[in-house]
């Protein structure tokens, strides 16, 4: 019997298995490798909500764990896909240049940008205020990521390439079986497909569409992340990822025009120089109403758990947020309350449940 059964394969599961892994757990993964909105993600992290300048959530203890996190599965899988690449957040006017001054004399985001203004020497950028960098950021190439750790786990027997059916799920009360696998404790890394798991469907997960164009623009040459009204992504060799879409309302799976046509206009205010759109993707963020992640242990079914609810922010979060999860399932911390499921176990009717399976699960 294995310690843990982790259903989903994107940056929560691999974040998950890892942590298992180096605290000498045993587990077997599913994962059917469909519309993992981690595989189209630009990756990157970042310790400031750019928009609104204010430190992303418990940056302060996310962020000290990422780069030790993803050099470890570098050497690992003797594949390179974390790359500390420095992000510059384009002025639009000398409004937002006080602004960013502002912020920066902040002690909570002092660690975080740097004051001054830098000037914009490629003519290639439309940017006559400059920019303002960011300090402790960095991109992980999680397709890369996701392909590597997929065929590590392929080639040690630990995944099973199915998609998952809730209805060959037997939960005991001190097990659970699926088919041939029995683990002690199950935990669901499934994303937005948690809309499809009837034991979680109480939790307010919302699916955000997001797009994304790579472009090729060689006469652009930057190297450095360019965050103006989009994000501008170097991948190397002229190529350059552009996002995102943030769509509340289509959750359709493929990317669409009008995500382009938005891109593009928004690209035809930072650039002046050609490019070509070479490629389009899309994905489905999970994302919760009040912006913490979904992590806990399910209200009824004392081996069930849930690690989800990322967002945009996958890269930086995955680390801390399986590591809390691994110590509370055992026993040996509890889970952080400001994303402890806990806060929505009102909305789970445990008489009359219609969204709890029955017969053989209780």
């Amino acid at each position: 019997m294995e310690d843990y059964l982790v259903v989903g394969l994107g940056l929560a599961g691999i974040a998950f298995c890892e942590t298992l892994e180096r605290n000498g757990k045993s587990f077997r993964v599913i994962d059917e490798d469909s519309r993992s909105a981690s595989r189209i993600a630009g990756g990157l992290y970042n310790p400031v909500v750019l928009k609104r300048l204010n430190r992303a959530w418990k940056a302060d203890v996310q962020l000290p764990l990422v780069a030790p996190f993803y050099r470890a599965l570098e050497q690992k899988l003797q594949r390179r896909f974390h790359f500390e690449t420095p992000v510059f957040r384009r002025f639009s006017s000398i409004q937002e240049q006080n602004q960013w001054f502002a912020a920066a004399d902040d002690p909570l985001l002092q660690p975080y940008l740097a004051s001054g203004v830098v000037p914009n020497r490629n003519q290639a950028l439309d940017a006559p205020f400059g920019f303002g960098r960011v300090l402790g950021t960095g991109r992980v190439d999680t397709a890369a990521l996701l392909s590597a750790y997929r065929g590590s786990l392929l080639s040690r027997g630990l995944l099973l390439q199915e998609q998952f059916d809730h209805g060959k799920l037997l939960i005991e009360p001190k097990s659970v079986a699926y088919g041939s696998v029995k683990a002690s404790k199950i935990v669901f890394a499934t994303g937005s497909g948690m809309a499809m798991n009837p034991y979680f469907t109480y939790l307010p997960l919302q699916g955000n569409k997001g797009e994304y164009l790579e472009i090729l623009a060689p006469a652009l040459g930057e190297e450095r992340v360019v965050k103006a009204s989009v994000f501008l992504i170097p991948l190397g060799g002229g190529r350059y990822s552009v996002g995102a879409t943030y769509n509340w309302k289509d959750q359709s799976p493929g990317p669409t025009p009008d995500a382009r046509a938005y891109l593009e206009k928004k690209l035809a205010d930072l650039l002046n120089c050609p490019y070509e759109v070479i490629g389009q993707v899309a994905g489905i963020r999970p994302t919760v109403p009040d912006r913490r992640p979904l992590v806990g242990r399910h209200p009824q079914y004392g081996n069930l758990f849930v690690l989800n609810g990322f967002g945009s922010r996958g890269v930086m979060t995955a680390p801390f947020a399986a590591q809390q999860l691994f110590e509370a399932a055992e026993g040996k911390g509890a889970l952080d309350p400001e994303f402890n499921i806990d806060r929505f176990k009102s909305r789970y009717p445990v008489c009359g449940n219609p969204h709890r399976p029955q017969g053989r699960n209780g």
